[in-house]
Formats: structure tokens, sequence, C-alpha cells
């Protein structure tokens, strides 16, 4: 992979100046380990509102704390104080040279969403990523939430394969203890 510092036109994009004003809020910019402790309380917030379990914000910014400090795991952030953010991990791959960035966890607060914040994070994500030399971008979302399908397939990330008009699946089973 790649430094970790942005380059000059991520930085541009990174700095706020994303497609001109988008709200009060609209700073994007990477997130640093000192950011935790607010990811951690947007991360739990998100999972409470969707009725999903949380280990807590206290578990969470230990997490993120030790995540945001390697190489492979990146957030972009907007807002002051933050309120949106993109979590993103790149791991290895066989067939791709710089591996596969994975979105993680994509959240805006509601009082702050349809103002353009999830837009300008999810574009600077995928910049970060290509920066840091990713050489594809998943996105995980379950079938009923259409609105995040849309969302999706408005910045190239079609539930169907474009050539094919296969559906994307992403199976998963939890493991371990």
């Amino acid at each position: 992979m790649c430094g970790t510092g942005p380059s000059d036109a991520t930085s541009r994009l990174l700095s706020g100046r994303y497609r001109g004003s988008v709200n009060a809020h609209n700073d994007v910019r990477l997130a640093t380990p000192d950011d935790s402790a607010r990811l951690a309380e947007l991360l739990d917030a998100f999972n409470r509102e969707y009725d999903e379990p949380s280990p807590g914000p206290a578990a969470l910014e230990r997490r993120l704390t030790e995540l945001l400090g390697r190489a492979a795991t990146f957030a972009v952030v907007a807002g002051n104080p933050i309120v949106s953010l993109g979590l993103v991990t790149i791991r290895t791959n066989v067939w791709l040279d710089g591996g596969i960035a994975l979105l993680d966890e994509m959240y805006t607060v509601p009082a702050e969403r349809s103002r353009g914040l999830g837009s300008a994070v999810l574009t600077a994500a995928v910049e970060e990523a290509t920066r840091r030399g990713a050489g594809e971008f998943e996105i995980e979302v379950d079938e009923p939430d259409v609105d995040a399908h849309r969302f999706y397939a408005r910045h190239g990330f079609p539930l169907r394969d474009p050539e094919t008009g296969d559906r994307s699946f992403v199976l998963r089973k939890e493991i371990g203890a």
C-alpha cells in the first residue's frame, strides 16, 4: 500500500471543497485516532437506530483507536463536530494488486441527512482507497435496505452486475469466540 498522507488532490477534496458548500458541516477530512471517541458515539448511535447490538462506545473507541493507527484502516469524516463518517478497511487479495477496500460502516446523523454529506464522504473514501492503491471498493448492503441500494447505485455501485445482470451477494458467517 502507499503511504498514509493525503495527496494534493485528496487534500483538496478532504479540505471541504467537495463540489461547493454542502451545509454548515461540510468539512470532509481523514479521521485520526484522536477522533475515535466521537466515531464510537456515532457508530453506537447507528446500531441503536437500527436496533442492532453494539458493544458500547467505550469498546468501540478502544478498537477504533487501534485500527485508525494502522495503514489498512481509515475513516473519512464530515462536520465539526463530526456528523458523518465512512470507515474503510483494505485487505490483501490474490486477484488484485493493492487489495480490496471495504466500506465497513457509513453513517450520517439523522438531522444532517439528505444534504450531500454521505455523497461527499463516500466520494472521498473511494478516492482515498484509490490513492492507497486498492484495486476494488466493496460495499455490503442488506437486501431490504432499498434506500441504501439507491444511494450506492447513484455512486456507481449497482445491485446487479451491469454486464451480466447477476445480483451481488456477500455471504457471511461469524466464527471464533
